[in-house]
């Protein structure tokens, strides 16, 4: 194993504006300074990133969600990642939580593009040799990419932090998908609880709006936990919620990877008779948070500091990211 000075040596962590706690976060994990570097936006929209320190020879990551402004901050790490090349870094590497453009990964009807293959495509041109997603929206965005890619699952942290809520029994709990798309997803978290599952059935008229129409199991006197990799506008969600209720649920906890939370969606949550909304930091949530008190975030950085270290260190992933989901747990 790589010693902490060794590491320091030969890693660094650059910061980019949409996760810039997160990046602090990792670092401290992993007891490196945050690397030193400058983003511009000028007021003809062009964007400057210089970095602040030597990174000839070393491995960089960079860790930037891709989440609103989307286009920006897509446009900084590609900037990022020109720098570093010319600049001679050993490696780039790229951490980016949350995946801007995932939602557009087949081709719906004829000639729609297929961009997060484009935004793929163009990390890899800039100079990226590595990239660390986390809960892609869609699992085949993985074999987009012709360099290491590595989708990290958060399910894990929410299922630890729910084991050990004070005051819920797990065997009160019911786990829901949203729609049929992500039954499996609540099938891995229910294996994990022990508990059973139920499907809400839904129609889409079009994009961001959803209908639910019937629902696949029982959560009559439960506590239904829906999960789902994202909530955007949160129609579906608040949609499947007045669903629950009407179900018989007696509380109903709402869990997910990404808080896009975009429009009216803090609004839509606060009157949605919610339990508790459960989301992690692969986007940014202060602003949210301070809006909504029975929104709990659980961090990510762990997961992304162990990703880091076993990459260094050429360990086994799977086996880091279980470690840091235990050492999560005794946090």
């Amino acid at each position: 194993m790589k010693q902490k000075e060794e590491l320091k040596d030969s890693t660094v962590v650059f910061a980019l504006s949409a996760s810039k706690g997160l990046a602090q976060e990792i670092c401290d994990i992993l007891d490196l300074p945050l690397g030193k570097c400058d983003v511009h936006h000028f007021a003809d929209g062009e964007i400057l990133v210089e970095l602040g320190e030597s990174v000839r020879g070393k491995d960089v990551f960079f860790v930037q969600s891709t989440n609103r402004p989307v286009n920006d901050n897509l446009m900084e790490l590609l900037i990022g990642i020109d720098a570093c090349m010319r600049a001679s870094a050993r490696s780039i590497n790229c951490v980016i939580p949350y995946f801007g453009y995932a939602r557009q990964d087949r081709k719906a009807k004829p000639r729609q593009p297929i961009s997060s293959k484009l935004i793929a495509t163009m990390l890899e041109r800039a100079g990226a040799n590595r990239v660390i997603t986390m809960d892609l929206h869609a699992a085949q965005i993985q074999g987009y990419f012709d360099i290491p890619a590595d989708d990290l699952n958060t399910l894990p942290l929410i299922a630890e932090y729910l084991k050990n809520k004070d005051g819920l029994n797990l065997e009160d709990i019911v786990v829901v998908s949203p729609d049929h798309g992500g039954t499996v997803r609540a099938r891995r978290l229910a294996d994990r609880l022990g508990a059973p599952v139920a499907i809400i059935d839904k129609r889409r008229p079009k994009p961001n709006v959803a209908v639910a129409m019937n629902l696949l199991g029982e959560v009559d006197g439960k506590v239904a936990v829906v999960i789902d990799d994202m909530v955007d506008t949160a129609g579906t969600l608040t949609s499947g919620i007045n669903m629950l209720y009407e179900k018989g649920a007696k509380q109903v906890i709402a869990a997910c990877a990404h808080g896009v939370l975009s429009g009216p969606a803090i609004d839509r949550l606060k009157s949605a008779n919610l339990a508790e909304f459960i989301v992690t930091n692969t986007i940014d949530q202060a602003e949210n948070k301070a809006k909504y008190e029975e929104m709990t975030v659980l961090s990510v950085a762990p997961l992304a500091a162990a990703a880091i270290e076993a990459i260094e260190e050429n360990e086994s992933l799977s086996t880091a990211l279980n470690a840091a989901v235990s050492y999560t747990d005794q946090k």
